[in-house]
């Protein structure tokens, strides 16, 4: 099978036309023609994840976090990026990426909303990236009802559990400690930008990741409690969902899909 055969079928469950315009998705490295039998699904290229994928004679490459995002102006062994993009180009791997608009369509936020995760119910988008979201109801991240009423240290624990997670970070204010909770606002990834939208459309509790001190606080005196389970947290997910798409709708073909889910890249110690 070729490589634009794969692509056509990715394409068809999250259409780069629902990408932000800033986001860089698709066909990153490698050519259209080439033949695909043995496919890696990773949520980033980090360097391991490359060198892997090189060493087990893999194909095709897919990730959910572009490798490159600006314009590149040397692809060379001294850039760490152009590194390896020559690794993968020498060795003929396509490279390809899927991110906002997997993030909006097809897609992230539905997946850890849903059923699977975090079973919610009364599902809408909260950010709406672009004018193709806008036309056809989609968007990044999820607010919706909760599966019972929980505490903020309950839904913590329902978090790790669901997500496979060791940890997560609690922000809250002592005076809602106690707060019991009906609906969540939930941004896979990093949501400190959508902060004051949640606060406005009335949710008091939020779960995302890339939470740091003074975002915390912030979002303390605003009155909302965050869960912030990192950014590989609520995305690794991506890894399986996607192996699981394509080893279906290429039920009967000769191409073997690999999960390479290496956890992130931060530990608790």
């Amino acid at each position: 099978m070729k490589c634009k055969e794969i692509v056509k079928i990715l394409e068809q469950l999250s259409p780069g036309k629902y990408a932000c315009e800033w986001d860089n998705v698709g066909l990153l490295v490698g050519r259209k023609d080439k033949e695909i039998h043995r496919i890696m699904i990773a949520l980033d290229a980090s360097k391991d994840v490359v060198t892997r994928a090189v060493k087990e004679n893999v194909d095709m490459l897919i990730t959910h976090h572009p490798m490159i995002f600006s314009a590149i102006k040397q692809i060379n062994e001294e850039q760490f990026i152009g590194e390896k993009v020559l690794s993968l180009a020498e060795k003929g791997i396509c490279y390809y990426a899927m991110h906002t608009n997997f993030d909006s369509v097809g897609g992230m936020a539905e997946l850890a909303a849903g059923e699977r995760y975090l079973n919610l119910s009364d599902m809408h988008p909260i950010h709406i990236s672009n004018e193709a979201c806008a036309e056809d109801g989609q968007g990044m991240g999820r607010y919706g009802r909760l599966p019972k009423p929980m505490t903020a240290e309950q839904v913590s624990e329902y978090v790790k559990e669901r997500f496979g997670l060791s940890f997560v970070i609690l922000y809250q204010s002592e005076e809602q400690k106690d707060k019991v909770f009906e609906k969540i606002a939930v941004m896979p990834g990093s949501g400190k930008s959508d902060m004051k939208k949640v606060v406005r459309e009335g949710y008091e509790l939020y779960l995302t990741g890339d939470y740091g001190h003074h975002d915390g606080i912030d979002a303390m005196d605003m009155g909302l409690t965050v869960i912030d389970a990192s950014h590989y947290g609520l995305e690794h997910i991506f890894v399986n969902y996607i192996a699981e798409h394509l080893e279906n709708m290429l039920n009967g073909s000769d191409v073997q899909i690999v999960e390479a889910d290496i956890g992130g890249p931060a530990r608790v110690i």
